[in-house]
């Protein structure tokens, strides 16, 4: 279904190819996950075969591109878009509607869909992905999960035979990653849809995809293998597949389920209970109560944000998390309650990290270069900041928060576009900030992160905190937010790998 013979692109102010020499195919009815590091391309391949790159981009492109059997190496993006639908990492930016039917429609009607059999197409598609309840909702009401859904269900709408999407889980809680990409599949099977799809959050999708194609950066062959064999080499996967490698599992388990078959065996002594440091507090909101529209977002929060400490505030998409970062960075007023902070002492860093970007060169958004040398950024003073890779942008929004004297610092999904290795140096850099003296809260759906970075979870449901004390407790003990290690060892008290290895006595 897609073919790319000796593809290398550059881009118009690069001096090096983002794609350099790049062979591909894959075939009707696969799985493709693109991986690699951030900044390594991933991005950029996915828009070659739907002609976004280079008609959107610009740039110079050589090299053969065909899909479905035509060669649309010289085609505008239009040609290809009864075959292949595309949903970009930054789904907010490319709305076309105001409501989320229009929106959903809108491919599909543009494509000559007759009235009749449209309607039935949205509805299908709004219930494959367990939208349908927010199908008159205005989109600038929805979480940033609920629009991610919204801009899949409508590239699926139009019925494409190839479906190529950007980091489609970015912004979504386990349970919605897990049924979308559960939809995804069952349309592949029926249908033989074909998916091309990038993503970091390698546990997600690792039990779907057929193969991986890993992008290893300017001057380094990409990797091509079925997942079972790329997870076996690849210096970062899934926690199963990391216990797997450690203790010497065979085959490679690359679910939960084919892990707990080696891990009943296991003879391992439960790790040490960790004490939270719970400092002064440095924020404290008193019954929050925060209205948007006629819907009541934020019901009577109580919330201490502690000095020394790392808070991640997790809960399914739409409960409330952004309006409760925004009402704390008093951005948004509340309805009723108090937030107790000097605003001028909290550094906040929205979803879209995009919007604190304005200058034209990352030197100018980030004057101390240390925090760039920090934050992995060296060598890009001199670029603008909209040539960058999504995580690279994050990175250079995070730099100038950290680069602030605030008592507080605020991050609404500080991984979207991170790769692993950007995550553990985001978690070396958050955890200093909290031996610092300051208050760190962070709004995430990556829960191998929450149990590698934070010392306390803050659960929302449906604008109420249900679940507040340190993240083993309340990781435990959710079904939906546990993680891979828990699930594989059946048992809350191993959150991670480490704590497997430790208590196996694997050096």
């Amino acid at each position: 279904m897609i073919e790319l013979r000796d593809v290398t692109f550059t881009y118009p102010t690069s001096a090096l190819p983002a794609l350099d020499a790049i062979d591909l195919q894959v075939g009707e009815g696969e799985f493709l996950l693109v991986a690699g590091e951030t900044g390594s391309g991933k991005s950029t391949l996915l828009r070659v075969p739907v002609r976004l790159v280079p008609h959107h981009s610009g740039g110079t492109l050589s090299g053969r591109v065909v899909l479905a059997g035509s060669d649309v190496t010289a085609a505008p993006p239009y040609a290809t878009a009864s075959v292949a639908g595309f949903v970009p990492q930054d789904p907010e930016s490319h709305a076309t509607a105001d409501r989320v039917l229009p929106e959903v429609a809108f491919a599909a009607e543009n494509l000559g869909v007759p009235p009749s059999r449209l309607r039935k197409r949205v509805e299908e598609v709004l219930d494959a992905l367990a939208i349908g309840h927010l199908r008159d909702r205005r989109l600038d009401t929805l979480s940033g999960g609920e629009r991610q859904r919204v801009a899949i269900a409508a590239v699926l709408a139009a019925q494409p035979r190839v479906l190529i999407l950007d980091e489609p889980t970015s912004s979504l809680d386990p349970q919605s990653a897990e049924d979308v990409f559960s939809s995804l599949v069952r349309l592949r099977d029926d249908l033989g849809l074909t998916i091309v799809c990038s993503e970091h959050r390698l546990e997600r999708v690792g039990a779907f995809a057929d193969r991986v194609f890993h992008l290893g950066g300017p001057g380094v062959a990409p990797l091509v293998a079925s997942t079972r064999e790329a997870f076996g080499v690849l210096p970062h996967v899934p926690a199963v597949c990391e216990l797997g490698r450690t203790l010497g599992w065979r085959p490679l388990p690359l679910t939960v389920r084919e892990g707990r078959s080696f891990a009943r065996a296991l003879d391992v002594a439960p790790p040490a209970a960790v004490r939270v440091p719970g400092g002064e507090p440095a924020l404290r909101a008193d019954r929050l109560r925060v209205t948007l529209g006629r819907r009541e977002v934020l019901s009577g929060v109580d919330l201490e944000l502690r000095r020394g400490e790392v808070t991640a505030i997790v809960g399914r998409n739409g409960s409330g998390k952004t309006t409760l970062l925004r009402a704390l960075a008093r951005l948004v007023k509340p309805a009723g309650g108090r937030v107790r902070v000097d605003p001028e002492r909290v550094g906040y860093v929205p979803q879209r990290a995009d919007a604190l970007l304005y200058r034209e060169r990352v030197a100018d958004e980030v004057p101390d270069p240390a925090w760039l040398d920090r934050l992995g950024l060296s060598g890009l003073g001199s670029r603008h900041p909209w040539t960058l890779s999504a995580g690279q942008r994050l990175r250079v929004a995070l730099a100038t928060a950290l680069a602030r004297d605030v008592d507080v610092l605020l991050l609404d999904e500080p991984t979207r576009g991170l790769d692993e290795g950007g995550k553990r140096m985001l978690t070396t850099v958050l955890r200093e900030q909290a031996a610092s003296g300051r208050a760190v809260a962070v709004v995430t759906h990556d829960v191998e992160l929450v149990a590698r970075l934070s010392d306390r979870v803050v659960m929302l449901a449906a604008g109420e905190v249900v679940a507040d004390g340190p993240t083993a407790e309340v990781l435990g003990e959710s079904l939906l937010f546990s993680t891979q290690t828990s699930k594989v060892m059946g048992d809350p008290r191993f959150l991670v790998p480490r704590d497997v290895v430790a208590g196996v006595g694997v050096p």
